[in-house]
């Protein structure tokens, strides 16, 4: 028998007084799901006759199982029929013992079947091929509603190609002409759907980087509510991640100067980060990359990070910031932007150790640019004594002693035999206290 609960019995005390016993409440057993051994909240039955709540016999089934748990025999089918009969009895013991401290049991959501998901999915294709923008509306208000009930409807919907469909109306309405008339609030609602459905598909990527479709999102991006910049910069960061797209983000008209707007005038958290994100995929895209670094480089783009880097103190927005930086400094103009702004090498010592092991490579790896920068015999020698000054020489030491990636400790070895020629007279030793760094962030 099991025991979830403990109520309070009172007995007479010695002088009269009421003495308080804690007394153990009793579950009875068919009301515990055979898996879990807990109290059931949404029983359902399987082929076998056996009951088990739905939750763990899903986890069951979904781990590859085709057996009934108790009687070990092979399932003639996978179907979870709800056990009304039980819960009901569940939910009448759980009101009976609340005073005992039972939480009241609520009648479960049915769960969405596949068959469900296939028909509004098969009327919202239709809806996009007569351009019905209020009926396609209403039918992904039920996606999103469905999303909203439970983990087991999204993994429902998802599964039954739910992205692609949607991603295929978006594309749809986006390339009619009036769509910010006709179609702005239906757009919004596919993309804020399509933003619990990550990472998404081949197909849906195919649809989302259309010309017309990321018009529609860099318009959402400057033009939409707070809500709608959320959901088109997610999802532009999701179809940035993807190499074979990174060319059509890359000639968007407009989307360079929004993300830059978006880095240098930081106002949402989301926004800003996944801002970085898109940036950064797009300058490291092994396409474009060269061409993507002129063209923030030339919108003052290295400034701006610097800035964050001051006035941020949000782990992943500094390590994000500090990735962009550091692809920026791989190029020579980028390096000329850096060297003219006094702040850079001072910013980076300062973040190595500082933020995470991540943000720790990153710095290290844009100081061993800078002070490694042949081209540039001046700069190169002005970097060296600024590290030296500010006390990069003891942090490049003690990265090496706590340990990280390979790449960081050659660049670390390298920058301290390039320091060491110059370091009487110049090396300053920061009064941080080291003490309790560990190897681990």
């Amino acid at each position: 028998m099991g025991f979830g609960w403990r109520r309070r019995r009172s007995t007479a005390g010695n002088n009269g007084g009421k003495k308080l016993e804690l007394e153990e409440l009793a579950i009875p057993n068919h009301f515990l799901c055979p898996i879990s051994l807990e109290l059931m909240t949404d029983p359902v039955t399987l082929s076998s006759g056996i009951t088990y709540d739905r939750e763990s016999i899903e986890r069951w089934l979904e781990a590859g199982n085709f057996t009934c748990p108790v009687t070990n025999k092979v399932l003639s089918s996978f179907d979870q029929i709800p056990n009304h009969a039980l819960r009901g009895m569940i939910q009448d013991w759980g009101t009976e013992n609340c005073r005992h401290g039972v939480k009241r049991i609520p009648t479960p959501r049915v769960p969405v079947a596949p068959f469900e998901v296939s028909e509004v999915l098969s009327g919202i294709e239709g809806a996009s091929q007569r351009v019905d923008c209020a009926e396609c509306s209403e039918l992904v208000g039920k996606i999103e509603k469905w999303g909203g009930e439970s983990e087991r409807n999204r993994r429902c919907i998802v599964a039954n190609g739910a992205a692609s469909m949607l991603a295929r109306a978006f594309d749809t309405f986006a390339a009619t002409s009036n769509y910010r008339q006709i179609g702005g609030n239906l757009l919004e609602e596919v993309l804020s759907a399509l933003s619990w459905m990550f990472p998404l598909d081949i197909e849906a990527h195919h649809y989302l980087a259309s010309r017309s479709s990321l018009n529609c999102l860099v318009w959402f991006l400057k033009n939409g509510d707070i809500e709608a910049k959320k959901h088109a910069i997610l999802t532009l960061k999701e179809l940035s991640s993807d190499e074979k797209q990174t060319g059509a983000l890359a000639d968007t008209e407009g989307l360079h100067e929004t993300l830059v707007e978006f880095i240098k005038h930081p106002s949402n958290p989301t926004i800003t980060k996944a801002s970085l994100s898109v940036t950064l995929n797009l300058i490291s895209s092994c396409r474009r990359g060269d061409e993507e670094r002129l063209v923030f480089v030339e919108m003052c783009l290295v400034s701006n990070l610097l800035e964050i880097l001051i006035d941020s103190s949000d782990k992943s927005v500094c390590e994000k910031a500090l990735g962009v930086l550091q692809g920026l400094i791989g190029c020579e103009q980028g390096r000329e932007k850096a060297y003219a702004n006094l702040l850079t090498v001072p910013i980076l010592v300062k973040k190595v150790l500082r933020v995470s092991a991540t943000a720790t490579d990153f710095a290290v790896s844009s100081l061993w640019r800078l002070c490694k920068d042949e081209s540039s015999r001046d700069h190169q020698g002005r970097a060296l004594v600024d590290a030296l000054q500010v006390g990069a020489f003891q942090k490049l030491l003690l990265v090496l002693q706590l340990g990280c990636a390979d790449e960081t400790k050659e660049k670390a070895t390298e920058l301290l035999k390039l320091m060491n020629p110059s370091r009487a007279g110049l090396e300053c030793i920061e009064s941080a206290d080291f003490k309790n760094l560990k190897r681990s962030f």
